[in-house]
């Protein structure tokens, strides 16, 4: 199970490295993303809850690692304002795009023979 992290700048400028046993909180949060902290707080909840989900549906067991995470972000977020901003700065590794295409859609597989792409 690919295991990612996240970067996050928290109100008062502070930054914390955060922890997810799966990549699935790349559907819930997004690089440049800004978040008021209790949107935050659920969304990454969410996220963490759904990875340990899904370590529990591979291993028969929840990730203890994903609660802390979930613990120490709510923990960190109850010394803001609800309305206070977290920034997502990074999130490693980053989600690729699927074979056969980029970003900027399919892969050409360059002209045929009679030079027709």
């Amino acid at each position: 199970m690919p295991e990612m992290t996240f970067e996050v700048r928290w109100p008062d400028g502070s930054t914390a490295s955060c922890y997810s046993p799966s990549l699935v909180v790349h559907d819930h949060l997004e690089v440049g993303g800004r978040y008021r902290v209790a949107d935050f707080v659920a969304r990454s909840s969410r996220a963490l809850q759904e990875a340990s989900d899904r370590v529990r549906a591979r291993y028969g067991m929840g990730c203890a690692s994903a609660a802390l995470q979930e613990a120490e972000i709510r923990t960190t977020a109850s010394m803001f304002e609800e309305d206070g901003e977290v920034e997502v700065l990074a999130m490693e590794p980053p989600l690729t795009a699927p074979a056969g295409t980029t970003s900027a859609g399919p892969v050409s597989a360059g002209p045929t023979e009679d030079g027709a792409r």
